[in-house]
């Protein structure tokens, strides 16, 4: 801030005229002449001349006046509440009713950058976050050294690191790609997979939200894995998965689904009942009765 000068200018008559307060004459005497009229210097002193603010005693038409926010001073009483300077030509701010000089202000008031330790000045661009300030160019990613500035950041601990630099350093990296997880992902067996990696071996099919097995330790979705490896069934050939509650029965190198194990003959169901083989059919013991 700057403090303005005012006062009005005094001048010198050299012809007859009189004090409009007083009526004295002003010839030869200095005066100042306002808009009702022309006025010596004691009357102009006695009622128009400000008081100053700080020392409250009338600021005479020969002195240098400074005022700030509607307040009036004297130019030897213009200074800072702190050290005493002069701020007559000088930048200073306000605070409270209190005029400080910007040291006494820094000094006091102004917060310190935490990485420099050096003053923040009023005005300069900073940056603060969880109660600690930055000058701006301070605030830089641990990693990168770069600034941060307006850009996203990740605190940890007591480093911050932009996003890339983040994401390179701790983000999880796919099993499959060995990118960086950024958001979303699957985990299987521990490991992290982004959904679009996390497909069936056999035909590719993304696997995330859905049913799936594994043949040495690589995902299948269930199709692929009763093609290649789930048994078959005796009677209707299909894979026997034992997913979505599938139960079956073996017998020697055969197997059946549940609702596949039935007589040859009459269809009724075997589970937990007695059969009898006939060659690659079985057989209720009622129909092998009648053979």
């Amino acid at each position: 801030m700057q403090a303005g000068e005012g006062g009005p200018q005094a001048g010198t008559m050299t012809e007859c005229f009189d004090c409009d307060n007083c009526k004295e004459s002003l010839y030869g005497r200095k005066y100042i002449q306002m808009d009702n009229g022309p006025y010596c210097i004691p009357c102009y002193d006695a009622h128009f001349a400000n008081t100053c603010d700080e020392c409250k005693e009338l600021i005479g038409h020969d002195c240098r006046e400074l005022y700030y926010e509607d307040r009036h001073y004297h130019e030897h009483c213009f200074r800072c509440f702190r050290c005493d300077r002069s701020l007559a030509d000088e930048p200073f701010t306000c605070q409270g009713e209190e005029l400080l000089c910007n040291d006494c202000y820094c000094s006091e008031f102004s917060s310190k950058c935490i990485a420099c330790e050096k003053t923040v000045m009023p005005g300069s661009r900073k940056l603060e976050y969880n109660g600690q300030t930055w000058h701006e160019h301070c605030f830089i990613c641990s990693s990168c050294q770069q600034p941060i500035g307006s850009r996203s950041f990740i605190p940890d601990q007591k480093d911050y690191y932009c996003v890339p630099c983040y994401e390179s350093k701790f983000a999880p990296r796919c099993t499959r790609c060995k990118k960086t997880l950024t958001k979303g992902g699957v985990t299987y067996r521990d490991e992290p997979w982004h959904k679009e990696c996390f497909v069936c071996t056999g035909c590719k099919t993304p696997l995330a939200g859905q049913q799936f097995t594994s043949q040495d330790d690589n995902p299948y979705c269930i199709k692929c894995f009763g093609n290649l490896y789930a048994k078959k069934c005796s009677a209707c050939t299909k894979p026997i998965t034992g997913f979505g509650g599938g139960k079956y029965v073996s017998f020697e190198d055969r197997h059946w689904h549940h609702n596949c194990f039935n007589c040859a003959r009459c269809n009724t169901s075997l589970v937990g009942k007695g059969f009898i083989p006939d060659n690659d059919e079985i057989l209720c013991r009622d129909c092998s009765s009648d053979l």
